[in-house]
């Protein structure tokens, strides 16, 4: 995980949160994290810390071992489990699926044993890897989803040489798949509760007090629909500049207080 084609990462621009001109304004800026191979691809620069070789997914593990004292064996390589409501447990499933969360796999970052898990590691492995950074994927975008389709194309980067559906729709008590018209979009299970994130995060706070505004704003101009004429478009002017000096104020805060910077 440490070279990316930078047209996916286009693609997914708005769901990692990233600028439109996150190749100048980020990979740029910041040169001493990143560099640019040529034109197209981006890699990490490798400066020994090995604080950013750390899944999100350790950070569960750790509180599971300490809060409720599972060994070691039980969660070095679990993965939180929510089956959803209606899932039917067949005989054997739970000790399949026990033997699963104990099964060690190489880890996302671990990337000088990929080979080894191909070449020995079995198939079983090599798909908790591919769950393993499909998972930590989704925990670096701020809404913690992303469109199948474009996962298709971070396949060859991630090294993910398996079908990315099939393998959702294999593991439902990690990942769920929901669908929109012809667009599906894969969620990780764990990050929502009751339809809403559990974390909030500032750029996925600040997208919905916009949409919030936004919705005022469509609201009331409906509203002034049914006045007069002049009235309306007097108005609606008056809603329009309330919404932009609204998320202006939202913006300028944020901003000030360092919440969104990218130092």
């Amino acid at each position: 995980m440490g070279r990316f084609m930078c047209m996916p990462l286009r693609l997914v621009r708005r769901e990692l949160g990233l600028p439109e001109d996150f190749r100048v304004s980020i990979l740029g800026k910041y040169c001493k994290d990143f560099r640019l191979v040529d034109l197209e691809i981006v890699e990490l620069v490798d400066r020994g810390d090995e604080s950013l070789r750390v899944a999100k997914i350790e950070e569960w593990r750790e509180r599971e071992y300490r809060e409720k004292w599972l060994s070691e064996f039980e969660t070095k390589y679990a993965f939180p489990i929510d089956f959803p409501t209606g899932f039917k447990i067949v005989a054997g499933f739970k000790e399949k699926l026990k033997n699963w969360q104990r099964m060690n796999y190489v880890k996302p970052y671990d990337v000088n044993e990929v080979v080894r898990v191909r070449t020995c590691g079995g198939i079983e492995r090599f798909e908790k890897r591919a769950v393993a950074i499909l998972h930590e994927l989704l925990s670096l975008t701020v809404e913690k989803m992303i469109e199948v389709e474009r996962l298709v194309h971070f396949r060859k980067d991630l090294g993910i040489e398996v079908n990315l559906r099939e393998l959702i729709l294999k593991h439902p008590g990690i990942f769920y798949i929901s669908t929109k018209g012809s667009t599906q979009l894969v969620f990780l299970r764990e990050a929502y509760s009751r339809g809403c994130l559990v974390e909030i995060n500032q750029i996925y706070d600040v997208r919905r007090k916009m949409l919030e505004l936004m919705l005022m704003g469509c609201r009331n101009t409906k509203e002034l629909k049914i006045e007069k004429e002049e009235i309306k478009d007097r108005s609606g002017n008056q809603v329009v500049h309330m919404i932009v000096k609204e998320v202006v104020m939202i913006l300028t805060c944020y901003l000030d207080s360092g919440e969104m910077s990218w130092s």
